[in-house]
């Protein structure tokens, strides 16, 4: 049987992930214009793409909402969230080798930050799997 203590603290881990997505995903969704610089877009397509941005970063985290209430419960949503969250990192490290620093400054930093934000996400979903593994299996059994 897991402790409850590694199972609140899998529930914090993952709700700090949680809440870093979802901040992040509004924030988009209700300011596109201060962001929009940053992925060198402009005007109401700029704000319409950054915007959208949000939104799919914000349906993204209904497997972490599912992980965080209960990661033993509900644990191949943890497991969901540990591979969208490698799968964003991944795919953001592949990009910013196609970008340049020198000529899209802005871009480069602004997918720089992403890699930087998605992998400290990934460390504390990991961190959160690893608390709560022995309820994984017991006796070569799923429990």
């Amino acid at each position: 049987m897991i402790k409850r203590a590694s199972r609140y603290s899998a529930s914090v881990l993952i709700t700090l992930v949680f809440i870093s997505n979802v901040q992040a995903g509004l924030v988009f969704v209700l300011k596109p214009q201060d962001y929009m610089l940053a992925f060198e877009l402009n005007g109401l397509p700029g704000e319409i793409a950054v915007a959208g941005t949000g939104l799919l970063f914000l349906m993204w985290n209904v497997p972490y909402l599912f992980a965080l209430l209960n990661p033993v419960k509900y644990r191949i949503s943890l497991l969901q969230a540990v591979l969208m969250q490698a799968i964003g990192l991944g795919g953001e490290t592949l990009l910013l080798k196609q970008i340049s620093a020198e000529i899209y400054p802005a871009l480069h930093s602004s997918i720089l930050r992403f890699i930087v934000f998605d992998g400290a996400g990934l460390l504390f979903l990991l961190a959160a799997l690893f608390l709560v593994r022995s309820s994984f299996r017991k006796n070569g059994k799923a429990v």
